[in-house]
C-alpha cells in the first residue's frame, strides 16, 4: 500500500500534468506493487487538491463498463472518477458549442447517458444505506439526459520507452481519465423510457464514426449507477441529490483535435453539437 507521502507526490504530478499539458509516465511501471486501492487513493488526493483550489464536485463517472474493455484491462468490474464544475460544458439546442482544444492533452469523445439525481443513493455500511438496485436508481433519478464524456490522459496511454499500454491502476489514479462532460439536450423521466434501447449516432466532421445502444452498458445503464453507490459506501461516500452520474460509454472513444466538429444524435432525446477550437 502506498504511503501518504507517495500518494501526495503522485497527486502533485497529475496536477502539474493537467496544468502543463505534459503527460507523466505510468505509475504502475514506476511502482510495480501498485493496487487498485492505491489508484483510488491517488485519485481522491488529486480531486482534493482541485477542491482546495476552488473547484466543486458535481457528480461522478463510471468507466470500463463493457465486458470487452474489462477483459482488456484485466479487471472484472468498472472503474469510476469524480466530475468537477470546471469540466462541465453546456450546449444550446440548435447551436454548435465551442470547446477549447487547449484545455486537453489528447481528448477522446464518448457517448453516454447521464442520470441527474433528485434524492441521495447511499450504499451499505452508510447510515440509512442498503445494497442498491436498478429500481432504487430509477426512483432516485430526476431525469436522464444525453451526455458526452471527454476523456483525457494526464498519464500517457502508451509508455514512451516500451510502448506498453498503461494499466488500470494508472487510469484509476488519473480520475478514471475524466476531463470533460457535455450536456444540453432533452431531459426525460426514466419511468417513461426503455433505457437499454436508447441509442445514439456519433458523427465526426459529418462522417458516422460510432453508433450504439445504452444496453452496451452492462445491459442497463442504471446498473452502473447502483454499483457506484455501493462501491462508494466503504469510503464513507454516497451519490447526492443534484449530482450528475455518467453511466458509462456505449461507443468506443473517438479521438478529437482542434477543428473537429461532432454531432451526437440521440433521436427523440435530441442532439449535442460541439466542436474543438
Amino acid at each position: 500500500m502506498f504511503t501518504q507521502e507517495l500518494i501526495a507526490q503522485l497527486a502533485q504530478e497529475l496536477d502539474a500534468s493537467e496544468k502543463s499539458r505534459q503527460q507523466v509516465e505510468h505509475f504502475s511501471k514506476r511502482f510495480p506493487g501498485m493496487t487498485i486501492e492505491d489508484g483510488y487513493r491517488v485519485s481522491r488526493a488529486w480531486v482534493g487538491m482541485q477542491i482546495a483550489a476552488g473547484r466543486k464536485v458535481i457528480g461522478h463517472k463510471i468507466g470500463l463498463t463493457s465486458r470487452a474493455m474489462q477483459m482488456a484491462s484485466q479487471i472484472d468490474e468498472p472503474d469510476y472518477g469524480t466530475l468537477l464544475d470546471s469540466m462541465l460544458y453546456t450546449a444550446t439546442p440548435g447551436e454548435v458549442l465551442e470547446i477549447p482544444a487547449s484545455h486537453f492533452i489528447a481528448p477522446r469523445v464518448e457517448v453516454e447517458l447521464a442520470f441527474v439525481l433528485k434524492s441521495p443513493l447511499r450504499g451499505p455500511c452508510l447510515e440509512g444505506g442498503k445494497n442498491l438496485t436498478i429500481e432504487d436508481v430509477l426512483a432516485a433519478t430526476e431525469y436522464v439526459t444525453p451526455a458526452i464524456e471527454i476523456i483525457d490522459s494526464r498519464i500517457e496511454q502508451f509508455d514512451r520507452h516500451t510502448k506498453v499500454m498503461r494499466k488500470v491502476f494508472d487510469t484509476i489514479s488519473d480520475n478514471a481519465a475524466n476531463a470533460g462532460i457535455v450536456v444540453g439536450a432533452h431531459r426525460a423521466e426514466p419511468a417513461g423510457m426503455d433505457l437499454p434501447w436508447c441509442g445514439a449516432i456519433l458523427r465526426q466532421n459529418g462522417v458516422v464514426e460510432e453508433t450504439g445502444l445504452a444496453a452496451g452498458v452492462q445491459g442497463h445503464p442504471a446498473i452502473g449507477v447502483a454499483w457506484l453507490a455501493n462501491k462508494l459506501a466503504p469510503w464513507g461516500e454516497s451519490l447526492e441529490a443534484g449530482q450528475i452520474v455518467l453511466a458509462g460509454s456505449f461507443t468506443r472513444p473517438v479521438a478529437a483535435k482542434a477543428g473537429d466538429a461532432f454531432e451526437a444524435d440521440y433521436g427523440a432525446l435530441g442532439k449535442l453539437k460541439f466542436r474543438f477550437v
